[in-house]
């Protein structure tokens, strides 16, 4: 089966771009292509088209209240379409955090769907929070036209749940479904991350109508309230999803969750522990190839990925990218028709720091390979995004 690949690249150029091949002294030379990003543009998310079309989300502005733009290219790179504004509200968009930004999915006939965490002056606004009556900050959603040239207006999914913090996620099929996910407290429950939950709605009109929001799996991990989450859809009604728990103040675990009949219900397991008693703020990726679907994420500044057991809904043999670790921070994941992984991540950002990025790549049985490397200029509240390319390589924005 083929699932869409959606992971992150920023890029927004109307004219020719800088794709650099790596030097030839390098030993990822012909295999890896690094891409920097124009317009100063960051939070990229791209996917990868079966068709050879490079889709791409980019955000731009203050990072309290920015907006979010979108482009396609046909060339690998080369060029792009001119930038068309995806939030149909100015300033309505966060980029604050690295982890609220917007995510990209590409559905039926090349329609667009775009979720991101709304702007303090985002409308239209969440549920209020029971014991303080403010409303919440919405997620908020918007699909293209096939074309792609523009998009509608905002709408928001949240309605039976409060207190959005860390990012939701989307992903589409070609068969015209859309889902959208993310985590808050339901609106009877008090508040605290022990409480709160990962919420599922659902579109089988490419996103026209969405079914009412639920929350997804019913066990009590809650949910960590400032990290990110991911979520990705194939065929025959599956759907995997990565978030991070909280069941306690220090326990902060993360979670797979896999569905084999369209998110009516899910089986789950703990992926990896995290003893920590604050949020780490951190992002997951998800990738497939063929029938297997690969996941990743960060624990105690170490990145890993692992392909998923669907049937059991495990990561039974999570892979550590090499070295000691220690600042290493929101992993993407890119798979090549041969089975080989890409694996990026930055290295030494924080919150309001900037700093570098590194990336690896495996070989089918995940074992390390020679192509590596790194690359400083990570801007503030960015990371970088891989894609595998036509030719089997792999192209890497930042």
């Amino acid at each position: 089966m083929r699932w869409p690949l959606a992971l992150s690249a920023v890029l927004a150029a109307v004219a020719a771009s800088a794709v650099m091949p790596l030097t030839s002294s390098s030993p990822s030379a012909d295999v890896v292509r690094l891409l920097r990003v124009p317009h100063d543009g960051i939070q990229p998310e791209a996917i990868a088209a079966a068709d050879g079309v490079l889709h791409l989300l980019y955000f731009s502005g203050p990072p309290a209240s920015g907006n979010l733009f979108y482009v396609r290219s046909s060339d690998g790179g080369a060029t792009f379409s001119t930038p068309v504004r995806v939030n149909s509200q100015d300033g309505s968009a966060v980029a604050t955090g690295t982890i609220r930004g917007g995510q990209l999915a590409l559905g039926r006939n090349g329609r667009v769907h775009v979720v991101w965490n709304g702007s303090d002056a985002a409308l239209p606004k969440a549920p209020a929070a029971p014991s303080s009556g403010r409303p919440g900050f919405p997620l908020l959603y918007t699909r293209s036209n096939p074309e792609g040239t523009v998009f509608e207006a905002q709408r928001g999914l949240i309605h039976h749940s409060y207190d959005l913090d860390g990012g939701g996620s989307i992903t589409a099929t070609a068969d015209g479904r859309v889902y959208a996910a993310w985590h808050g407290s339901p609106l009877d429950s008090v508040a605290g991350e022990e409480h709160r939950r990962v919420w599922l709605t659902r579109s089988d009109d490419d996103g026209k109508t969405f079914n009412d929001d639920a929350i997804a799996w019913k066990e009590p991990t809650g949910t960590c309230g400032c990290c990110g989450m991911r979520m990705l859809a194939g065929p025959a009604s599956a759907l995997v999803m990565l978030f991070r728990s909280a069941s306690t103040p220090a326990d902060r675990d993360v979670f797979v969750l896999a569905s084999s009949d369209g998110g009516q219900s899910f089986r789950g397991s703990r992926v990896q522990p995290w003893h920590i008693g604050s949020c780490p703020m951190t992002s997951m990726s998800l990738a497939s190839a063929g029938n297997r679907v690969y996941g990743a994420w960060e624990t105690a500044g170490q990145v890993s990925f692992g392909a998923i057991d669907m049937a059991g809904a495990t990561i039974p043999e999570p892979v550590a990218a090499l070295g000691p670790g220690g600042t290493r921070k929101h992993p993407r994941l890119a798979v090549n028709p041969r089975g080989e992984t890409m694996m990026v991540w930055t290295e030494g950002t924080a919150w309001a720091r900037g700093g570098s990025m590194a990336w690896q790549v495996f070989d089918s049985s995940g074992r390390p390979t020679s192509q590596k490397g790194s690359q400083p200029g990570i801007p503030v509240w960015s990371f970088a995004s891989t894609v595998s390319r036509p030719d089997g390589g792999f192209l890497i924005v930042y």
